[in-house]
């Protein structure tokens, strides 16, 4: 019997790399996807809480007692309101809890609720990383550096 043509060995290994792109494509890719979409998560959540901290610090610099603002209802439907006592300020802790804090408190709240924030963000930069190095086959990727 005759040895099969080199055609039909190339379309082994065609078959196998389309197979690997299929792979790559549906699983991995999307995992990597879902990684930066909890990335991205984080660094919204730690802007807010940034945000957060920025209006505080103006209204201890400030010193009113009283403050008159604008809130949002959705839908860009904003009513104006006055908080008759900016010496406490509620806070959300996540899963739908708030806390009442003094300003200086909700400040020591905020630093660490960034610190972990962020911690959480190079996690996650971490394995978008590590899964670029999956994808691409490489051995020799740089770690990235503790902080």
């Amino acid at each position: 019997m005759a040895t099969p043509p080199k055609r039909w060995a190339l379309d082994t290994v065609g078959e196998k790399v389309l197979r690997y792109e299929t792979f790559i494509s549906d699983a991995l890719q999307r995992d990597l996807q879902k990684v930066l979409d909890h990335r991205d998560k984080v660094y919204e959540q730690l802007s807010v809480y940034l945000q957060l901290r920025h209006v505080i610090e103006r209204l201890q610099e400030t010193n009113h007692s009283e403050l008159y603002m604008q809130v949002d209802l959705g839908c860009n439907f904003f009513v104006d309101t006055v908080v008759p006592d900016t010496s406490h300020i509620y806070v959300a802790l996540g899963y739908v809890f708030f806390l009442e804090l003094t300003l200086a408190e909700a400040l020591k709240f905020i630093d660490r609720k960034s610190s972990l924030l962020t911690d959480l963000g190079s996690v996650y930069v971490v394995l978008f990383l590590q899964g670029l190095k999956e994808l691409q086959g490489l051995q020799n990727f740089p770690e990235p550096s503790p902080h």
